[in-house]
C-alpha cells in the first residue's frame, strides 16, 4: 500500500460524505470499490472525469476499482438531479452507450487482472436475469417507502412528479452493492454527492439481508466559481469525445478556466502532486495564466493522450501568439466546396455547421454580441452572407469569443 487513498482524495478536494466514520482506518488496507456510470449518450462530459479520477486515484493507491456500467438501470433512468423524466433509450442505444464509454473510462484507468487491475462490469448482466417479482421478494421487504421519500433523489422530484418507473431505480441501484459485495468483495461504493441516497439504501439492504457492513463515499458536485454550471461552453455540453468535442476545444475549455477555480481544478482533473498545484497558483495574479496552461496540457492528455495534447498546446501557442496562425492541424477545421459559396452562405449557418454555436439563435446571439470575427474582421450584421470574396489563401477562418478558432479549406 502506497499513500492511503482517503488523504489523498481529501487533500484533491474529493471528500463531500461519507457513510463510515473509521473510514480512512479501513482505507489503511486493500478494498474493492466500484463507481457507476450510467449509459445515457454515447461519451460522457467532464464533469464524469471526477469519478473517473477516482477510480484512478483508487488504483493508484493500491486498491480494486470496479467501473460498473448501467446497462439495465440507464434502461429505467436515474432520478438524481434531474427534474423530469430521462428520454427511455431502447436496449440497443444503451448497449452501444455502454461499449463507448467504457472504452473512454479505461484512457485514465487500467484494467487487467493484477490485484489493483480494474475491472468493467454490466449491471445487466445480473439485473436482466431477475424476474420483477423475485426482485420485489428479495429486496421489497427490506425498503421503507417513507425512507426513500426522505432521500434528496427522490424528494427533489416529488413537485415535478416522479415515475414509478424511476422511483425503482433506487432499488435496482441497491442490488448492485449487495450483488457486487457478495461476488466481488466490494466493500465501498463512491459516487457524485446526488447518489448519497442510492449509496445509503444498498449499504442497508446489503446489511439487512447479508449482515454485511459496507461503507460510502461521495465527491462534490462541481460547479465553476460564479455559480454556473460546470462542463459547458459557448458550444455546449464539453465531452470526452474527441468527435464530439475536438482536442483542441476540448484544451481551450480548461485553459478558459477561471482564476478562482484553477487551483481546485488541478486537484480534481489532473495528477500533478498537489505540492506543485501549490506552488502553481500560490503567486496568483498573472501567473495563473501559466498554471491554467498546464491544467490545459495535463486534462487533455489524461483523456485523449500525449501527442493530442502536445499538439493541442503548439495550435494553441500560435493561435494565441503573434499573427493569429491558424493553419495548424490542431485548429478545428473541415472542407468546404467553392460551389457552396457561389451563392453565398449565411454567417449564422456557417457558425453552427462550424460547431461554434449550437443553433441559428445562440449564432445570433454570439454575432450581435460582437463576438464573431470572419478572416480577423469583427461581423456586426448576422445576416451577413459569406462569398467567394471572402476566401483568403484558399481558407475562410472563423472565430467566436477570444479563442475559438474554425477553419473551412474552400477547394
Amino acid at each position: 500500500m502506497s499513500e492511503n487513498i482517503y488523504d489523498v482524495l481529501s487533500a484533491r478536494g474529493f471528500v463531500a460524505q461519507q457513510t463510515d466514520a473509521a473510514l480512512r482506518d479501513r482505507l489503511s488496507a486493500p478494498v474493492t470499490a466500484y463507481i457507476g456510470f450510467d449509459p445515457t449518450a454515447d461519451s460522457l462530459h467532464v464533469g464524469s472525469l471526477v469519478p473517473i479520477m477516482g477510480l484512478y486515484w483508487l488504483q493508484r493507491c493500491g486498491h480494486r476499482p470496479l467501473a460498473v456500467v448501467g446497462g439495465a438501470t440507464g434502461l429505467v433512468g436515474d432520478p438524481s438531479g434531474k427534474t423530469e423524466a430521462r428520454r427511455m433509450l431502447t436496449p440497443e442505444d444503451v448497449d452501444r452507450n455502454a461499449r463507448a464509454i467504457a472504452a473512454q473510462i479505461g484512457r485514465i484507468v487500467r484494467f487487467d487482472d493484477s490485484p489493483t487491475g480494474a475491472r468493467l462490469l454490466n449491471n445487466a448482466d445480473w439485473l436482466k436475469g431477475m424476474g420483477w417479482i423475485e426482485l420485489l421478494r428479495e429486496a421489497g421487504p427490506h425498503f421503507s417507502v417513507n425512507r426513500m421519500l426522505t432521500m434528496d433523489s427522490v424528494k427533489g422530484r416529488m413537485e415535478t412528479g416522479i415515475t414509478f418507473l424511476e422511483f425503482n431505480y433506487m432499488v435496482m441501484q441497491a442490488w448492485d452493492f449487495l450483488h457486487l459485495a457478495r461476488t466481488q468483495g466490494c466493500t465501498l461504493q463512491m459516487g457524485g454527492q446526488d447518489q448519497w441516497g442510492n449509496i445509503v439504501m444498498g449499504i442497508e439492504l446489503a446489511r439487512r439481508k447479508d449482515g454485511r457492513e459496507l461503507a460510502g463515499l461521495t465527491f462534490p458536485l462541481v460547479t465553476k466559481a460564479d455559480g454556473t454550471k460546470f462542463g459547458k461552453s459557448e458550444g455546449g455540453n464539453v465531452w470526452l469525445s474527441a468527435e464530439r468535442t475536438p482536442p483542441y476545444d476540448f484544451y481551450q475549455f480548461w485553459r478558459n478556466t477561471a482564476d478562482a477555480d484553477v487551483r481546485r481544478f488541478l486537484g480534481f482533473f489532473t495528477i500533478l502532486p498537489m505540492a506543485e498545484v501549490d506552488a502553481l497558483t500560490s503567486a496568483g495574479g498573472a501567473a495563473l495564466n501559466h498554471a491554467k496552461e498546464v491544467l490545459a496540457y495535463e486534462a487533455t492528455r489524461l483523456v485523449h493522450g500525449q501527442a493530442e495534447a502536445d499538439q493541442a498546446r503548439a495550435a494553441a501557442q500560435a493561435a494565441f501568439g503573434a499573427g493569429h496562425d491558424v493553419t495548424g492541424d490542431a485548429i478545428p477545421h473541415a472542407a468546404l466546396a467553392a460551389a457552396e459559396l457561389a451563392p453565398g452562405i449565411g454567417i449564422m449557418a456557417l457558425l453552427v455547421r462550424a460547431g461554434l454555436a449550437p443553433s441559428g439563435s445562440e449564432a445570433k446571439r454570439l454575432v450581435q454580441g460582437g463576438g464573431v470575427a470572419l478572416n480577423g474582421d469583427k461581423v456586426a450584421d448576422f445576416k451577413r452572407m459569406v462569398g467567394a470574396a471572402d476566401v483568403r489563401d484558399g481558407r475562410v477562418v472563423l472565430q467566436a469569443g477570444k479563442k475559438r478558432f474554425f477553419r473551412f479549406d474552400v477547394g
